[in-house]
């Protein structure tokens, strides 16, 4: 099995990964406390499938009984530029680095499947299973646990050799591989992450609070966000890369290989006029193949509407205006908070 690990791994990079662990599936035991605390404090705010299947999600061997091994992979999506730059163009948006271009779940998918049905070749009998944010599986502590980094005081994954600029992948397995060491922590007295972060959503080192997180606040929330952190979220419209940027250990992240990973140009600081004017179709069709498409219009106009009225550019107020009387009522509601910051 030791051999059949060392050429798994070969495959792995072979197919686009830069680094592979192994665990067992019961090897996060506890994660159930620190879920079921995070769930009971009300942390994962309108995230409701938290929630659900916490006993999957807490236990990877009850998703799946059968399994004897968890392949964790690790794909760079490295930005070419410094995302924090980008908050100075007021009049422009900030997208998170991984949405600028393709959906990474449909391009890791198929480099598990392809490693997955390397395996299957090498252990005729044998099962997989793949996932990539598909199911309940706590990815970052299974990470951690197969040594590919640890859960940094900002809750990502860090790695060492990575940085925090890596998409996460899973193979389930019924072939049972050698495991790796777990990997420790090693952020020190670093605060970085959790000084930069505009909304102060960690309440604590390792600790988040989604429903103060602004990639929460801009994807996962329905309705309109709450006025005292609206001012707080900047011209940030889809995500937040601030405390994954200001991380130290990315001095040794590894370029991206994949090129559907670069920012398309147009997504790169686009002007939040133009965004404001998206109708349905307009929005689908810029966004097609991206997993901005899954937020729908309403959401990403009615972010884009708190970007204008944190701009501080009065000639946006035009924009803002015309969707006053927007069929929905969070857009409606943003545009008039808009023109009432700018005016």
């Amino acid at each position: 099995m030791s051999d059949l690990k060392h050429a798994l791994l070969t495959e792995a990079r072979a197919a686009g990964f830069a680094k592979m662990g192994i665990c067992r599936p019961d090897a996060i035991p506890e994660a159930r406390t620190r879920l079921a605390d995070f769930v009971a404090d009300g942390r994962h705010g309108q995230m409701g499938w938290m929630a659900e299947r916490m006993t999957w999600r807490a236990d990877p061997s009850a998703l799946w009984p059968d399994a004897k091994s968890v392949i964790m992979l690790a794909e760079p999506y490295t930005p070419d530029d410094d995302p924090l730059a980008a908050l100075e163009r007021q009049d422009r948006a900030t997208i998170s680095v991984y949405a600028r271009n393709r959906d990474y779940h449909d391009l890791v998918k198929k480099r598990l499947k392809r490693v997955g049905r390397w395996l299957l070749d090498q252990a005729p009998g044998h099962e997989i299973k793949v996932f990539v944010d598909t199911a309940p599986v706590m990815e970052k502590p299974l990470a951690q646990a197969a040594g590919l980094g640890w859960q940094g005081k900002h809750t990502n994954l860090l790695s060492r050799d990575l940085g925090n600029w890596f998409f996460l992948g899973a193979i389930f397995t019924t072939v049972d591989l050698p495991p790796d060491a777990a990997e420790d922590e090693h952020c020190g007295s670093c605060t970085a992450c959790l000084d930069i972060c505009p909304t102060a959503a960690f309440p604590a080192p390792y600790q988040l609070d989604a429903r103060r997180c602004i990639s929460y606040l801009t994807i996962e929330h329905k309705g309109p966000v709450d006025r005292d952190l609206r001012a707080l979220m900047g011209n940030r419209i889809y995500g937040c890369d601030d405390c994954l940027a200001i991380c130290p250990w990315n001095k040794f992240a590894q370029t991206a290989t994949e090129l559907r990973y670069a920012a398309r140009p147009e997504l790169v600081s686009p002007r939040l006029k133009d965004l404001a004017a998206l109708d349905d179709t307009a929005f689908r069709a810029l966004f097609s193949g991206s997993p901005i498409k899954r937020i729908g219009r309403d959401r990403f106009v009615r972010n884009v509407l708190y970007a204008i009225g944190n701009s501080g550019d009065a000639q946006l107020i035009h924009a803002a205006q015309r969707l006053v009387d927007d069929p929905d009522e969070a857009v409606a509601d943003a545009a008039r908070w808009a023109m009432e910051r700018l005016q």
